[in-house]
C-alpha cells in the first residue's frame, strides 16, 4: 500500500479553477489533511481545538457573522487566525476579500483564494478531490473492465488471456479502464476506485498484433476513466486434478487495501467463451447484488424436494 501525504496547493487551484487572491511568490504550499474547517467559531473568537491544518472555507454565513463586527475585534481575530499555519483560505461565491483579510495574510504569509461557486458545491467538489489525492493507493497486474455496470477486475498469470478477454469484451459493447497495470484507490472504507495509469490510458496489449488504442478504433463509448472494482476474476489454466465450485455455493474473497472483495476463479481451456462467462458473471453478481442468488435458491428447492419424498 502507497500513501500520498500532501497535496500541493497550486494543484488545487488549477484543478478547480480557484482564482488567487493572494499567494506569497517563490514558496510552494501543501495541504496534509482530507478534511475541510468552516472558521465560523475561530471568527467569533474561539480558538481552542482550532483545526488549522485544513483547508479553511468561508461562505456566506461567516462572512456576513465578520462584517459586523467591530474593526479593533476584526485585527485581533484575524492576527490570531493567519498566525496559525493554514493551508488556505477560500471565500465562496466571489464575495469580496476585505483588505484587512489581504493585510493579516500577507503578515503570515498565508494563501488566501476565491471561487464563484456556492459554498456546498466548493465544500463536495473540494472533498473528492482531496479523498482522491490523499486516499491509500496501489497498483496491481490485471485488466479492469465495466461489464454490465460491474467492475470486473481481471487477473492471473501472463499469458492466460485477460488482455484477449477484454477485446471480446469491448467488441460486445462493454468499456475498458485500465489494462495491464491498475492504480487502485482507497476512497472509503468499503469503496475501491480503480483507473489506469497516464501513460497506459486506452491501449490495450494484444499479443501477436501488439498496442492497440482501444478509444480511435471503437470510440470513446469503449472506454471509461475510472470505476469502483466489484468483483475479481481471477483466470487460471483448466486443470482437471483442481475441484471447481459448480454451484456457486462456496464465496472467495481477496483483500486488496484491507478491503474484501468478491472473487472467482475461472479455469480456462480451448473452446470455453471466456468473455460471455464474465458477462454471466457480472449479471450474475448484480442479481445478487439485488437479492436473488440462484444456488441458495437452487439449493433450497432441492432440499425441498428431498424433504417431500
Amino acid at each position: 500500500m502507497n500513501l500520498i501525504d500532501k497535496v500541493s496547493i497550486k494543484d488545487i487551484i488549477r484543478d478547480l479553477n480557484l482564482e488567487v487572491v493572494y499567494m506569497p511568490e517563490n514558496k510552494d504550499y501543501y495541504v496534509y489533511s482530507q478534511d475541510i474547517n468552516r472558521p465560523g467559531l475561530q471568527f467569533a473568537g474561539y480558538f481552542e481545538y482550532f483545526a488549522y491544518d485544513r483547508i479553511q472555507i468561508v461562505g456566506k454565513t461567516e462572512y456576513n457573522f465578520f462584517s459586523y463586527i467591530d474593526d479593533e475585534t476584526r485585527e485581533n481575530v484575524l492576527d490570531k487566525f493567519f498566525s496559525h499555519e493554514i493551508p488556505a483560505l477560500i471565500v465562496s461565491r466571489e464575495l469580496e476579500v476585505k483588505p484587512d483579510v489581504i493585510k493579516y495574510a500577507k503578515k503570515y504569509n498565508r494563501v488566501v483564494l476565491s471561487t464563484q461557486r456556492n459554498t456546498t458545491r466548493l465544500i463536495n467538489r473540494l472533498s473528492n478531490y482531496l479523498d482522491d489525492r490523499l486516499a491509500p493507493y496501489t497498483t496491481l497486474h490485471g485488466v479492469l473492465v465495466d461489464v454490465y455496470g460491474i467492475g470486473v477486475l481481471i487477473k492471473g498469470e501472463s499469458s492466460i488471456g485477460k488482455s484477449e478477454t477484454a477485446l471480446e469484451l469491448i467488441q460486445r459493447g462493454h468499456r475498458l479502464i485500465a489494462d495491464d497495470a491498475v492504480e487502485i484507490r482507497k476512497l472509503d472504507e468499503s469503496i475501491l476506485s480503480g483507473r489506469s495509469p497516464e501513460l497506459l490510458k486506452h491501449f490495450l496489449e494484444i499479443r501477436g498484433i501488439g498496442i492497440i488504442d482501444v478509444r480511435s478504433l471503437y470510440g470513446v463509448g469503449a472506454v471509461k476513466n475510472s470505476k469502483t472494482i466489484d468483483l475479481v476474476v481471477h483466470l487460471e489454466g483448466w486443470d482437471e486434478g483442481k475441484y471447481y465450485d459448480r454451484l456457486g455455493l462456496d464465496k472467495e474473497y481477496e483483500e486488496i487495501l484491507g478491503i474484501k472483495v468478491e472473487k472467482l476463479v475461472v479455469p480456462v481451456k480451448p473452446g470455453r467463451n471466456t468473455a460471455m462467462i464474465l458477462e454471466v458473471a457480472a449479471m450474475n453478481f448484480r442479481q445478487k447484488g439485488m437479492g436473488y442468488d440462484a444456488a441458495q435458491e437452487f439449493t433450497k428447492k432441492l432440499s425441498n424436494l428431498i424433504d417431500s419424498k
